[in-house]
């Protein structure tokens, strides 16, 4: 399905260094405040409490995250199963136990509504949060080892390569982007993170194919003007799927609250960077990584006979 049909093959790749240069700067500047800054890692990573909290009516989420700031508990407040019940995440507080912050809890918020009435109180240590960080690196690595297989055996390995270089640098753009602004990073956004490698595989894949196929049909096209032709043809399918995808996150990140903006931020980045690094960041790579019309169709009789004359001829 297209809206619109480009007649003209745009040529992407005249300008390949230019686009690798900044992805290059972009994926440094990541790393550098990666390792300046770091992430400012929710509960679940560094631990902290959980309080559960249920109302007879539907629970007002702001006034109760304005309560707790108010005394000095900044944590995460998001309706939990119903509009009735409110889950609470606070840090760890330094000279003050388990029950005395959920006794605190409660207080604080049966002054503004009596009906609150406090359900469960659990503790999640600094342990816990190292194995669900341990797990969540697992994760990303067994998504790019599993994406990079993929592709080699669906393409070649040359495309698995350029693909993983280029779904990484999304990765690590979105986290440099956490760690420049202190973005608290949660499993929600782990979990937009896997997202974003899968999405943008996706992209790759829709172009790698359009470059096999135009390798098969353009002959006697060179391989710069096969990968602008292939980029040039799946424009509008990008366009569309993205501009949809896009939408959708909007939504969440205007109007789903605290408890989704993080992870909408985190897939509208990883959107945004994935179009990018899929047509601009992986195309380039593939082309100087060596790939050639040989490695995906085979010489014709003629072109086969004229090789074996030019090899007797010399």
């Amino acid at each position: 399905m297209e809206f619109f049909k480009i007649r003209r093959v745009i040529p992407f790749m005249r300008h390949a260094l230019v686009f690798n240069i900044i992805s290059l700067l972009t994926f440094l500047a990541a790393v550098f405040f990666l390792a300046h800054k770091g992430l400012h890692f929710s509960i679940e990573f560094t631990g902290g409490t959980l309080v559960e909290v249920n109302y007879k009516q539907a629970a007002n989420v702001e006034q109760i995250r304005e309560t707790l700031d108010k005394a000095g508990l900044k944590g995460e407040v998001q309706n939990f199963g119903s509009s009735h019940d409110v889950l609470i995440r606070l840090p760890v507080e330094k000279g003050q136990s388990t029950s005395e912050l959920s006794q605190k809890v409660r207080a604080l918020l049966q002054e503004k509504d009596a009906t609150a009435d406090v359900r469960r109180v659990e503790f999640v240590g600094p342990q816990v949060g190292a194995e669900l960080a341990e797990y969540g690196a697992l994760a990303l690595l067994v998504t790019a080892v599993g994406i990079v297989l993929y592709l080699w055996l669906r393409f070649e390995w040359r495309f698995g390569l350029s693909a993983i270089i280029a779904n990484l640098h999304d990765v690590v753009i979105i986290l440099g982007c956490f760690a420049l602004f202190q973005w608290e990073f949660s499993l929600p956004v782990l979990a937009a993170v896997l997202a974003v490698l899968g999405y943008s595989v996706n992209e790759s894949v829709v172009v790698f194919d359009r470059v096999r196929e135009n390798f098969r049909k353009m002959r006697k096209a060179s391989v710069p003007e096969v990968i602008d032709s292939s980029i040039t043809a799946v424009i509008s399918r990008t366009i569309i799927t993205h501009g949809c995808t896009q939408a959708m996150v909007t939504t969440m990140l205007l109007f789903g609250g605290p408890a989704l903006h993080y992870f909408a931020l985190a897939l509208t980045i990883g959107i945004c960077f994935g179009i990018y690094s899929s047509v601009l960041v992986a195309s380039p790579l593939v082309m100087w990584l060596g790939v050639d019309r040989s490695q995906f169709i085979r010489p014709t009789k003629k072109e086969r006979g004229k090789d074996e004359h030019e090899g007797a001829v010399v």
